[in-house]
């Protein structure tokens, strides 16, 4: 695919969801409402939308986040290291105020860049909404209003697999698969997230999860780059 963008402009990221509250009855009744009239064109006639809460994390209106896995490239000793951090716990305000410094402090130059696997229609505009929520200033690299598209600092595997073909749809465990790249769902899947978050109470679970799906996106770049796989040596968690 030959990108232009250097590696070490790039910062890679993933984020994990979950419904606001961990029951339906635990939503005041006017959000109940808000949800039924949100989800009515998902629903099938025969699902609730008490049933369909479990879903809830999918919109930010209704979900918050408990955790962002971060990757970049960086060279040390001559060597080639990818370097992996997450912000997580029960605070969003926290995860999201510790992210946004990360990006102004070392991502925030005209040439860095946000990659994620379906990231523009999904991490990018929900970190975004909930940052908004939460009463913080929007970092530039998320700040879209009156960018072009071509001054968008966005990359998105997805799009980039698609060639152009907006109607196709390749979920990240099958990319993985097809490129020879170890599956990062050997665990748990998105749809179980809540679950392990409310009921197993297992947050570090839920980071493993997320930073391996990280790591998944820039093995995929270096993939569609033509480049060798990143061994777990050249993997470091900080």
């Amino acid at each position: 695919m030959n990108l232009t963008i250097s590696l070490h402009d790039i910062l890679f990221l993933d984020i994990e969801t979950v419904p606001q509250q961990a029951h339906w009855n635990e939503l005041p009744q006017e959000n109940q409402l808000l949800f039924e009239q949100k989800t009515q064109y998902q629903r099938k006639d025969e699902i609730s939308a008490e049933d369909f809460y479990e879903r809830g994390g999918i919109w930010a209106e209704f979900g918050k986040i408990i955790c962002i896995s971060v990757g970049y490239f960086v060279i040390q000793n001559n060597e080639k290291q990818f370097r992996v951090r997450s912000f997580f716990g029960d605070d969003e305000h926290t995860i999201l105020s510790d992210f946004k410094v990360l990006l102004d402090k070392h991502f925030s130059k005209k040439e860095h860049v946000l990659c994620a696997h379906n990231g523009k229609e999904f991490d990018f505009p929900f970190i975004a909404r909930r940052m908004i929520i939460n009463q913080i200033e929007l970092t530039k690299k998320l700040n879209l209003f009156g960018k072009k598209p071509w001054e968008v600092p966005h990359l998105d595997t997805l799009e980039l697999w698609r060639f152009g073909d907006y109607k196709h749809y390749t979920s990240l465990k099958l990319l993985t698969a097809i490129l020879g790249i170890p599956s990062p769902k050997d665990d748990i899947d998105g749809s179980e997230v809540a679950k392990v978050y409310y009921e197993e109470k297992n947050i570090q679970r839920i980071v493993t999860y997320c930073e391996k799906d990280t790591i998944a996106v820039a093995q995929i770049l270096l993939r569609f780059n033509n480049e060798n796989l990143l061994t777990e040596h050249q993997i470091v968690r900080v």
